[in-house]
């Protein structure tokens, strides 16, 4: 069997920068130490505030500053590759930012960049209203990169639900997909589970879906449940409702294999 270890890690971040890179330090630490080969960061794992705080945090890439910095040392220590989930890229064409995820390789070098291209703007019924795209600029590219176990296909929280993106990346040879968030609550509690599943299913791929979890500032509030779920749709890690946590499972690139094969919808396409 082909089996390599993987983890998503949940977390509560706010406006204070020292104090979530710490948390994101020692999570990551705590996925090593599982025997984690890759690790994903949720969605604005280092500043979750409020949005004109994201420019002064936000870093070039793939040079950048030192939050990048720090983050590629803990991959080189421990010898693990990261996903940062939601990391804010400083935009040179006007003052919006990315909202980019970054793949790390074990030596710290940036191996790929995907700048999520569904921007979440939204009044919700709990009153909850977020204007994403006010700061932040959509991406354009599709990306998928090399992991430890294969093609990795990378995407962002509200990509969630555009499905179409998860159909590309498995063209591209993703038998594995990333979706860190902070999936806001009022949201999440009803269509968490059942989106990241039917992506899984439908891609015939494992979903990796780091979270931010709690009340982050105001009225922020995030849903958790960080988990990891199969290409047959079963959730196989989770963490819970609130608080910080590592969810750690093995990817099984023949599980990937025999489901598309026996059941070989992706192949059954006619649009």
């Amino acid at each position: 069997m082909s089996l390599t270890q993987v983890a998503v890690v949940q977390m509560t971040s706010t406006p204070d920068v020292a104090r979530n890179m710490d948390s994101a330090e020692r999570l990551v630490r705590r996925a090593a130490a599982q025997a984690a080969k890759l690790v994903v960061l949720p969605e604005a794992f280092a500043f979750l505030g409020p949005d004109e705080g994201q420019r002064a945090v936000s870093e070039p890439l793939p040079d950048g500053g030192s939050l990048l910095a720090r983050c590629q040392g803990w991959a080189r220590e421990l010898d693990v590759e990261l996903v940062l989930g939601g990391f804010w890229e400083k935009s040179p064409h006007d003052e919006r930012v990315y909202n980019a995820s970054v793949h790390l390789g074990r030596d710290g070098a940036v191996r790929a960049i995907y700048r999520k291209i569904h921007l979440f703007d939204v009044e919700l019924a709990d009153g909850t209203s977020l204007r994403e795209s006010s700061k932040v600029a959509p991406g354009e590219q599709v990306v998928v990169t090399d992991a430890p176990f294969g093609k990795l296909g990378m995407s962002i929280c509200y990509d969630v639900r555009f499905p179409e993106l998860y159909r590309k990346l498995v063209d591209q040879g993703a038998i594995a997909i990333t979706v860190p968030a902070a999936f806001t609550l009022h949201t999440g509690k009803d269509h968490w589970h059942v989106l990241l599943q039917a992506r899984a299913i439908e891609s015939q791929s494992y979903v990796l879906a780091a979270a931010q979890s709690g009340r982050h500032f105001g009225q922020r509030v995030s849903y958790g449940h960080a988990l990891i779920a199969d290409p047959w749709g079963c959730v196989i890690a989770q963490c819970g409702g609130e608080g910080e946590g590592v969810a750690v499972a093995a990817i099984d690139t023949e599980l990937v294999e025999r489901l598309r094969t026996q059941l070989p919808s992706l192949k059954h396409r006619r649009l």
